[in-house]
């Protein structure tokens, strides 16, 4: 049902985009459009009111600046001369109105909307200005009709402004259809997830009773759509749902300020106002209780998550290599390992409630926010895939550097351990959503010492197992000892090392976007290149001059491994997605099109992009206006096939200027620069 409403509104759209383009053809009413001015002359310097009337038709209504739907409000653009500057529209109260998808906020009759002009200082007093205005609105009754006129009107030009008495009346009239301002008043805004309430508190006893809010942005629906609006002492309180879709189910962006009026026996309008977080309140200790059990909990639970057993698998080595020391530096260890758990968690979680903070809103940042951080999950991706090709025997950190400390631990025991921990914590959090989200959830949103107290039980959880087999280490006696099967086990781990770094690397490609995924796969390859140099070469028994070639192959293979890797810059050339009717539409506007046909597995097609589109190159296509469209022939597509057979082509790459009325330009298959900027240049 929702899809049919949706394509009956889209069949009703269409009707009015036609309406609007041929005119009146079969007898449909329409509105009348006038432009008065308050002013008889004006003077240089000086900022003067115009209005835009329309007249419409009995029953047919036009719309405010936010329709509560899809439908248009009207817009000016004014053709003034060198130096006037045009104000913002300044808006009549709407009515509202149940409209097909909702609430409409609308104006029957004959609106008037003002707007404000200045003249520049430089002009000359005695002679005659022409303004003109080209004004578009939308009008609906049963359906929608689009209407355009172009408006003009002369003024005089005086050492003295004169106001025009015969519009006096008119334009006291029109003021009074708008809003009253009060500076005086105080505005507050709080948001939750899906609503905003806003405190208004007026400089006097306000006692009329609001009725309604109409926002000016798209993202609020008005205190009729299921908000309300209640009396606190001197203040009143409204609360506003969100709007998360429009009526044709595409995402509307939720902003962080807002406007609107506060509708009653005398409309009000509210100034722009910031969206703030409400204040975090404290939990009763009963309340509070089960999300620190249950951080707890999901701590210990995170030892078991796959992206975690490969840290714990390389410190049960640790601890079997230890279980013949001395007991106290086991458990010195382990409470090590529990404070680099400990200190990582205050870093991360300090960050989290800093940028909880900035944000304004506790539900706009989230826990394993770091993972949304490019260069960390870089960082982490490279550090997972060496410690794995070092675990598996490409190259050797050192033959005690069996744990995540490697070298570090190997050297300062004490350090490798803390490390271990932090490198723990940080490969966790990604991992807490399955059991934990409820409990971060309700945590985030908490005062600091209740937010700090429920990510340090969450941070006591993950080291609880280290903790228990350093203070009982009769434990670790039950491990088994050292011997042949500790390489086979150390390979083993390497496997899930490896599993984590392609796990980093799927995050990474839905952070840097799939098109650029070629660059971090080449490039872990040059490093794994990189390392197998230096663990074939780079040995103590080997010559000098081998080892310093082998060692400035390893940093050249590693450095440009890192460069093909390292995320992309912004994007400086846009692709729309092909398709025959987007190529019929832009040519019908008189624009050229560039078609690239490609595909992922295409190597020539990947080269093209690389070498091809320079700045200049993208430049000139700016310059000549040329949309730009992507045919993906990645998996298979008939219409592709079909558009390839009509260019002579059966193979990719195929590259195709098109222009109105001229010949297809099919460029080579290797594509370089040059041949893109002489195809631009016979346009």
């Amino acid at each position: 049902m929702h899809r049919f409403t949706i394509f009956l509104f889209s069949l009703i759209a269409c009707s009015s985009v036609a309406k609007g383009q041929f005119g009146n053809l079969t007898g449909t009413p329409s509105s009348t459009a006038t432009l008065v001015s308050e002013m008889k002359t004006i003077a240089p310097g000086q900022t003067f009111s115009v209005a835009l009337q329309l007249a419409h038709p009995a029953e047919w209504h036009s719309y405010y600046q936010n329709s509560g739907g899809v439908e248009l409000a009207p817009t000016i653009e004014w053709k003034l001369s060198e130096g006037f500057a045009a104000g913002s529209i300044q808006w009549p109260v709407p009515e509202v109105k149940e409209g097909f998808f909702g609430k409409s906020f609308v104006y029957l009759g004959s609106p008037v909307f003002i707007v404000d002009l200045t003249a520049p200082a430089s002009l000359k007093v005695g002679g005659t200005i022409t303004l003109t205005a080209n004004a578009q609105w939308q009008i609906c009754k049963d359906s929608c009709i689009n209407e355009k006129k172009s408006l003009s009107l002369s003024l005089g030009v005086a050492s003295a402004a004169e106001k025009d008495p015969a519009t006096a009346g008119f334009f006291k009239k029109a003021r009074a259809s708008q809003a009253t301002k009060v500076p005086s008043w105080k505005f507050f805004a709080t948001a939750t997830a899906d609503e905003v309430k806003l405190r208004i508190e007026p400089d006097r006893d306000f006692k009329e009773t609001p009725t309604d809010f109409i926002p000016d942005q798209t993202f609020l629906l008005p205190a009729s759509a299921g908000g309300k609006i209640t009396h606190d002492g001197n203040a009143w309180q409204v609360s506003l749902k969100r709007a998360a879709k429009d009526a044709l189910d595409q995402p509307i962006p939720q902003g962080k300020s807002f406007s609107g009026i506060l509708i009653g026996p005398k409309p009000i309008e509210i100034s722009e106002t910031l969206i703030g977080s409400a204040p975090a309140q404290s939990l009763s200790f009963l309340k509070f209780l089960p999300i620190l059990g249950g951080m707890l909990l999901g701590g210990l639970i995170l030892n078991l998550m796959p992206c975690v057993f490969p840290v714990i698998g390389l410190k049960i080595m640790g601890f079997v290599q230890q279980a013949g020391a001395d007991r106290k530096k086991i458990a010195l260890h382990g409470i090590t390992f529990a404070l680099g758990v400990l200190a990582s968690f205050g870093v991360l979680s300090g960050i989290l409630f800093a940028a909880r903070e900035a944000a304004g809103s506790g539900d706009q940042i989230g826990w394993g926010y770091q993972l949304q951080n490019p260069w960390v999950v870089l960082a982490l991706m490279l550090l997972m895939f060496v410690l794995a090709l070092n675990m598996f025997g490409v190259f050797e950190m050192g033959t005690s550097a069996t744990s995540v400390g490697g070298s570090l631990q190997s050297k300062q025991g004490l350090s490798g351990s803390f490390f271990s921990g932090v490198l723990a914590t940080v490969v966790a959090t990604p991992c807490s959503a399955p059991f934990l989200g409820a409990a971060i959830g309700a945590a985030i949103a908490l005062p600091a010492f209740q937010f700090f107290s429920a990510f340090g039980s969450m941070a006591i959880g993950l080291a609880l197992p280290y903790l228990i087999l350093s203070i009982f280490p009769k434990l670790i006696d039950l491990l088994p000892r050292p011997g042949a099967w500790m390489e086979s086990f150390k390979q083993a781990m390497s496997f899930l090392l490896f599993a984590t770094a392609g796990y980093l690397l799927w995050v990474y490609a839905g952070i840097i976007d799939f098109d650029n995924m070629l660059g971090p796969i080449f490039g872990l390859s040059a490093i794994a290149v990189a390392f197998w140099i230096h663990g074939r070469w780079n040995l103590p028994h080997l010559k000098q001059g081998t080892r310093l070639t082998a060692l400035a192959l390893t940093l050249l293979f590693a450095a440009g491994g890192f460069y093909l890797a390292k995320p992309p810059g912004k994007a400086a050339i846009e692709w729309e997605h092909w398709s025959q009717e987007r190529v019929e539409s832009v040519l019908a506007e008189g624009k050229p099109v560039y078609i690239d046909f490609t595909a992922k597995w295409c190597a020539t097609c990947q080269f093209n992009k690389k070498r091809a589109y320079t700045p200049e190159v993208i430049a000139l296509m700016k310059q000549k206006g040329v949309v730009l469209l992507k045919g993906d022939k990645t998996k298979p597509d008939p219409k592709i096939e079909d558009a390839l057979r009509k260019l002579g082509r059966s193979a990719i790459p195929v590259n195709v200027l098109l222009a109105p009325g001229k010949d297809p330009i099919i460029l080579p298959e290797l594509l370089s620069p040059d041949d893109v900027k002489a195809a631009l240049e016979k346009l």
